[in-house]
């Protein structure tokens, strides 16, 4: 495989740049046409969710010193991988990695719903009591090292070229907000946007209180894994405007503070 496409790419101000405009778009749609009421404070869901996505970064930067990107490029000057050894076009190759990677995230997100260690991490992301944008970053600290780590690895092994790492990070993040965004679409482009990418209200089937759906619609880019794996559910039971999000034994808003959601990994008794 040849040189990266994007040598000098700082991806840094790559992923900053896409993240928030993603985020005010999305925020922004969410006023004009929002899919459903807020049933609890606006502003202190977006206080709790906001701060949780600035751990989550100061965390990952203290434990790795490289990231994906990074690797990704020492992984390329030294031949580690699948595709850092083959004669792939770099295109392709990117295009594979890219696809693969998204398969990986859709196999860890199944994980972290059976296994119950890393669920005790990953419901902090469910007890959201409504679903908008910032649900998009809620994910505790601790999955997200695990996350980066298994990211890492995976990078290593397939020898993804490094402007694919990036893209893959920027439309994970993208998508992520994107489909848990509280945003209206006609049912018309709703069944047209789910062939390429999961929609608001595929993912926010996952968010229901319901057991079985909850553990339904695992994508978070591209809609296919539920589909080829028997995970897709169409609709929610109850409808998108009746059913409840969240998770049955943490409905209190009181008891979802900051730093009551760190702690939830820890918090025995409770689903």
């Amino acid at each position: 495989m040849k040189a990266s496409l994007t040598p000098h790419m700082n991806e840094i101000y790559i992923r900053l740049g896409f993240f928030f405009g993603v985020f005010a778009v999305m925020a922004v749609l969410e006023l004009i046409a929002p899919r459903r009421v807020l049933k609890t404070s606006k502003a202190a869901r977006w206080f709790n969710n906001l701060s949780i996505t600035f751990i989550d970064s100061a965390a990952v930067r203290l434990i790795f010193p490289l990231m994906a990107f990074d690797v990704a490029k020492l992984s390329a000057e030294r031949g580690w991988g699948i595709f850092n050894n083959i004669g792939v076009p770099v295109l392709t190759a990117g295009v594979i990695s890219v696809i693969v990677l998204d398969l990986i995230i859709y196999l860890q997100h199944v994980a972290v719903h059976y296994m119950k260690p890393l669920w005790m991490f990953h419901r902090m992301h469910h007890t959201d009591l409504d679903f908008d944008v910032t649900t998009g970053t809620r994910f505790h600290p601790g999955e997200i090292v695990l996350s980066m780590g298994i990211k890492i690895v995976s990078v290593i092994i397939i020898g993804a070229p490094p402007w694919s790492v990036v893209a893959f990070e920027v439309l994970l993040n993208a998508t992520s907000m994107f489909n848990h965004s509280n945003v209206k679409f006609p049912p018309g482009l709703d069944r047209a946007l789910r062939l390429f990418v999961v929609t608001p209200d595929m993912h926010r089937v996952h968010h229901s209180v319901i057991i079985n759906e909850y553990n339904s619609n695992f994508g978070f880019n591209l809609p296919w894994w539920d589909r080829i794996f028997k995970t897709y559910k169409a609709q929610p039971d109850k409808g998108h405007i009746d059913m409840n999000i969240g998770l049955a034994n943490f409905r209190d808003p009181k008891e979802l503070g900051l730093a009551q959601l760190l702690a939830i990994p820890f918090i025995k008794g409770k689903q």
